[in-house]
Formats: structure tokens, sequence, C-alpha cells
């Protein structure tokens, strides 16, 4: 979403935000927002040499960060301009902090949402709002539901509560990074976020980069909505003309003015695109000035990271809050070194599980799919699971797609295997049986269409 007219009309210094107006947020919001946990993660730390520590944001209230941008803005409103109330858009997080803070500032909202809102997010917005909130479902995606907020405050004279483009809203994501310090007793060595709209990212690093400059920074973004790296390698915001919305709480169009211009003073710099790849991990060394670094994070690794830290950890983290866990993998960090990754939400519907299994499964390299065209004969099928199928493999999906003529029938086949380097004898046993076989390739159309 683009900055509000207020905000465009302003000096570009008066969008930054200090460490000062970070603690300022701090007291403002501390009777409401709880101090979440800084927790020792024993397997992450195994894995890679260092202390890596989870900030569980997902422990809030509204069980992600939110509440802190969305509070500290709306207790910043005037007397009139609580009167006429408030209005925004949302992937459903910052929805339920504005919700949150109507009902305990008793102010009247409009949250607008779209429609890939899991409804677990919904229900929880209503009841964080109770009265005081009217939910509006509109548009496909975070910025369908923003144009129609807009229109709303151009209509009634509401107030936006931007959920990322504001700097009370980034100065209140920032308060995150004066706790952890807090709670560590001194700066981390490496801290690694999610990116959105930018809101979060940018506090935080505004407040290190400042208190803690030795702290490296890591900014993680779905493959499938990277705007900001978009932003950094385009010198501005632009808007990406398709994005994936499985990571509902980071699948953001546009990134925010105030964010990108926060990032890019404080020396932001990609390290991984579709066009540049990350051939060699970063190696972060604590004892020169931070690094800070923007990388993409395959939706499908973000889906093994959920799973990791639920059947590990018992942590319930949605596509975006295991965003930073899931870009441990392409960090080389240094031994004994201290990791703080975000655990930025929890909102996690129990209906998308199916989906997280399925994409986490395709990125380990244990689901393909085929289209396999089978002669038309008894015991062709027994052939194929016979001769064709190792002794670790399972079709899990069988469906014809065609049959076109008398001799063949064309079926869609997905197969687990027992393990991703089973794949080549697979392949190998499908040349020799003689079969016209098809595999289809994740990042295809027609493999989103079948699948």
């Amino acid at each position: 979403m683009s900055s509000s007219p207020e905000l465009a009309s302003q000096h570009p210094s008066s969008l930054s935000v200090t460490a000062a107006d970070i603690d300022a947020a701090a007291v403002r919001i501390s009777a409401v927002v709880a101090a979440t946990p800084l927790q020792l993660c024993e397997r992450l730390s195994a894995q890679t040499g260092a202390k890596v520590y989870l900030k569980r944001e997902d422990l809030q209230i509204v069980r992600s960060y939110k509440i802190r941008g969305a509070y500290n803005l709306m207790d910043q409103l005037t007397d009139a301009e609580r009167a006429v109330g408030v209005v925004t858009a949302s992937a459903g997080n910052h929805a339920q902090g504005v919700a949150f803070a109507c009902r305990t500032m008793r102010v009247r909202g409009r949250i607008y949402v779209p429609a890939n809102t899991p409804k677990q997010k919904r229900d929880r917005i209503r009841v964080h709002g109770g009265e005081f909130v009217d939910l509006i479902v509109i548009g496909d995606t975070f910025d369908a539901a923003a144009a129609a907020a807009a229109e709303d405050v151009a209509r009634t004279g509401a107030t936006m509560v931007p959920p990322f483009d504001d700097p009370r809203t980034v100065a209140g994501q920032g308060t995150i990074a004066a706790e952890i310090v807090d709670q560590l007793g001194g700066a981390p060595d490496v801290v690694v976020m999610p990116v959105g709209g930018g809101g979060c990212i940018a506090g935080i690093s505004s407040y290190l980069r400042e208190r803690a400059p030795q702290t490296s920074l890591v900014g993680a973004e779905p493959t499938g909505a990277a705007s900001m790296t978009a932003a950094l390698i385009a010198g501005g915001p632009v808007t990406l003309s398709d994005i994936d919305p499985f990571v509902d709480g980071a699948a953001v169009r546009r990134i925010g003015d105030v964010p990108y211009a926060a990032l890019q003073s404080l020396g932001a710099s990609v390290v991984s695109h579709a066009s540049l790849p990350l051939l060699t991990a970063p190696v972060f060394d604590s004892s020169g000035p931070g690094e800070f670094l923007i990388t993409q994070i395959d939706e499908g690794a973000i889906c093994t990271a959920m799973l990791a830290l639920y059947q590990n950890e018992g942590v319930i983290a949605e596509p975006a809050g295991a965003l930073a866990v899931a870009a441990l993998e392409h960090l080389d960090v240094e031994p004994g070194s201290t990791v703080v990754c975000l655990i930025s939400g929890g909102n996690n519907d129990v209906s998308r599980y199916g989906e997280i299994v399925e994409r986490s499964l395709v990125h380990l390299g244990l689901k393909h799919y085929f289209l396999v065209d089978f002669p038309q004969e008894p015991g062709a099928l027994r052939r194929f699971l016979d001769e064709v199928l190792g002794p670790e493999d399972d079709i899990t999906l069988f469906e014809y797609v065609k049959r076109n003529n008398r001799e063949t029938g064309a079926a869609l086949v997905g197969i687990e295997l027992g393990s991703a380097s089973g794949l080549d004898p697979l392949l190998e046993r499908m040349r020799d049986s003689h079969l016209h076989v098809e595999q289809l390739e994740p990042d295809s159309p027609v493999y989103r269409y079948l699948t």
C-alpha cells in the first residue's frame, strides 16, 4: 500500500523513526502489550552452532506483534479523531490489533480484509473488536482491501490506521527490539525478521542501528511476494504485478514508503532473488559492523519450518511467523554467536495444514506429480505398481484426466518418495517401463492447474 496523502506531503526526514520514538512507544503501550518471552531453541542452536532464541510474538493477546503498532498509533489520536472513528486494511493480524485497540479505547472502527484472509483470523477480529468493529471482506489481495479502506477514509473523514506505512506504526513495532536487548542484557549478534509491508523490520532495524550498530540484520520475505527486494533493486517502491498469497501475513504487492525509506537509509542490500541467486551463504562476523541483508524464502521452505516448529517446539506459527526460522538455512552464522529469530504471529487456520504438508513435501523433494499414459488393458496399473514404484514409494493421488481414445488413458499420479534420493531411480524405472510419462514441474502452469 502506498503512503496516505497526509504522509506523502511530509518531508522524508519527518517519516524517520528514532530509538527515542521507540522508547516513547514502549512506555505508551506498556499497559496493554505483553513483553513476550525470548526462548532459547535447543534444536536450532544445535543445527547452527549458535545460540538461537525465538522471540515469541505469537504469544501476544492477538497472537502477533501487530498490536504494538496499532495501539501506539491509536493512543496518539485526538479526541476529535476518536469521535469520528478509524479505518484500516489488513491481511488479518494488524486488523486484530486495531480491533483490540478499538474495544479497549471504545473507538468505532471499520476493518477491510481480503477474501484470502483465513477464517480463523476473521473470527478473532470479531472477538477482539466486539461491538466496536465492523468487518468488511473485499477483494482478493491486501492491496484491494487497502484501496477500499482509502475510499472509506475519503468518504467519511475517519482516520486511517496503516498496518506498516506510518512512523507511529513503525515505532510501535520497533519496541520488539528494545525488549530483545533488555531480555538478553545486551545486543544480539544477528536478528532475523520477516518482511511483509516492512513496518516490523523498519522499526526493529531503526532501533538496533542506533543502539547496537554491530548487530547484523536479516530480513526474510516470501519468494512469491518479494516487494522489498523489488524496491531495493528499483531504487523505490514498486507494485508487483503478481504475488502468491499463501504467506498471507507477508503477501504485499507494494512495500510501504516509510519502511522503504528506513531500510534504504540504513543500508539494506539484497543477497538473493530470482535473477541474483544466493551462491554462498552470508557469513556474520560479530567483530565488525553489522550487515543488513534481505533474502527471499521459498514458500515450501516456510511450510517445512512451520511443521518443524510445531512438531519439535510445540509452536503454532502461521506462514509469515515461520519466515525467520526458515531463513536460517540460508545463513552461516558464527559459532557461539547469539541469533534471535522473530516468530511474528501464530494465527494459523488448522484447515490449512493439508496444503502446508503438501508444500513442505514438494520442497523437500519427497512429493512429485506425473502425467502417465496408461494402456487401457487389464493389469496395466498392477504392472506400474510392481515395476515402477520403489519399496518405499507410495501413490498419494491417482486420477484420470482424460480418455481420448480406446488405447490409452492419461492419469495424474502423485507419488510420495521414502527419500528424496529415490527420484532418479524412479525416473529410470519409468523410462524402462516404456510408458509415456511427463513429470510436472512445480512452477509450471499445468502443475498449478492440475494439483
